[in-house]
C-alpha cells in the first residue's frame, strides 16, 4: 500500500486540447447533426482538422471522432452512427472496411502498474476489406488482418489474421473466411 499518489499532469498538449475544444465545437453544430446522406461535408469537416481520408468514405453523423488528425481512413470505409474512434493514438483504416454501429476504437488506456496511472496509447491498425461487426471494441495497438470478420459484440484485445472469421471474449480466431463470388 502507498502513502501518496503521484500527481500526473496533463497528458496532451495545449495545442492538442484546444484542437479538441474547436472540433467538439464543429462536431456538434456541423457534423452531428447534418443529413445522414452529407457524406462529403463530413468528410471535408473531418478533412480540416487533419484527418486523412480516401475516396467514397461515408462516415454517419452519429459517429464520434476524438482527435480526427490522428485518423486515417483509405478508400470506401464506412463508419456507421455509434461508432466511437477513440483516437488518442493513430487509427489507420484500410480501403474497403466497415465499422459497424456501436464499435469502440481504443487507442488509449491507462499504466496501472504506476500510482499516477499515466496515459498509454497505441495506434490500431484495421486492414483492407475487414469488418467490424456490431459493438466490438478494440484495445490499443491491435492490428486486424486483411479480410477479417470480428463478429459482435467481440473484445479484440490481441492482432488477428488474415481472412479469418473471429469472434469472442477474448476474441479468436474461429474459422477461414472464404469469398465465395
Amino acid at each position: 500500500m502507498h502513502n501518496q499518489d503521484t500527481f500526473q499532469g496533463p497528458s496532451f498538449s495545449i495545442r492538442n486540447r484546444l484542437g479538441r475544444i474547436i472540433w467538439m465545437t464543429i462536431y456538434w453544430s456541423l457534423f452531428r447533426y447534418s443529413p445522414r446522406f452529407l457524406h462529403g461535408w463530413r468528410s471535408f469537416l473531418l478533412r480540416l482538422f487533419g484527418a486523412k481520408l480516401g475516396k467514397g468514405v461515408h462516415i454517419y453523423p452519429a459517429a464520434q471522432i476524438w482527435a480526427p488528425w490522428n485518423l486515417e481512413l483509405g478508400d470506401s470505409v464506412g463508419v456507421a452512427n455509434g461508432v466511437i474512434l477513440y483516437s488518442q493514438g493513430k487509427i489507420i483504416v484500410g480501403s474497403k472496411v466497415t465499422i459497424s454501429q456501436g464499435s469502440h476504437i481504443c487507442t488509449g488506456s491507462h499504466d496501472y502498474t504506476k500510482l499516477g496511472q499515466p496515459l498509454v496509447t497505441a495506434p490500431i491498425v484495421i486492414k483492407e476489406r475487414a469488418w467490424i461487426a456490431a459493438e466490438v471494441f478494440i484495445h490499443p495497438g491491435v492490428v486486424v488482418g486483411e479480410g477479417t470478420v470480428v463478429g459482435a459484440r467481440s473484445v479484440v484485445t490481441k492482432d488477428l489474421p488474415a481472412w479469418m472469421v473471429c469472434a469472442g471474449n477474448p476474441c479468436k480466431p474461429i474459422k477461414e473466411r472464404v469469398i465465395t463470388d
